[in-house]
């Protein structure tokens, strides 16, 4: 199972997000993917597999991944003060992995009912959300 986690800026999110992978499914391979080096970096040290930097990285990898967690603005064109470029958000749009997108209200984007929840949970849900699938998955390719 592969799983791309996609960040920007100082890769905050990102190193959780790596950290409960880690956590809650040890044997996912895990490929970093930040807009910058410092979010490239702070995953790593979170316990990332792999690792890859800038547009043309997160492009080429989020094709050959299985699934793809990171906050809503991944699929958001210039969001994250412009480091999700038009090609970063539409590669990841249109990849066939399965999708998880934290909502966090940092890209001018609110998804009701969201904020209930601590950053933490949504995180643990998210990555619930992929097991569930990705066993699914495997269990119709039998």
């Amino acid at each position: 199972m592969k799983i791309a986690v996609i960040d920007a800026q100082g890769g905050g999110l990102g190193k959780v997000i790596v950290e409960r992978i880690k956590q809650k499914l040890p044997r996912a391979e895990v490929i970093a993917l930040g807009t910058n080096v410092i979010a490239t970096n702070a995953m790593l040290k979170a316990g990332a597999d792999k690792a890859a930097t800038g547009e043309n990285a997160i492009v080429f990898s989020v094709r050959d991944v299985d699934a793809i967690i990171g906050g809503i603005g991944i699929v958001a064109a210039n969001s994250m003060m412009g480091e999700i470029s038009p090609k970063i958000a539409e590669a990841i749009s249109s990849s066939y992995a399965v999708k998880v997108l934290i909502p966090i209200g940092k890209c001018h984007m609110f998804i009701p009912g969201s904020d209930s929840y601590t950053i933490h949970e949504l995180i643990d849900m998210g990555i619930s959300h992929i097991t569930q699938c990705l066993s699914n998955s495997q269990k119709g390719s039998e």
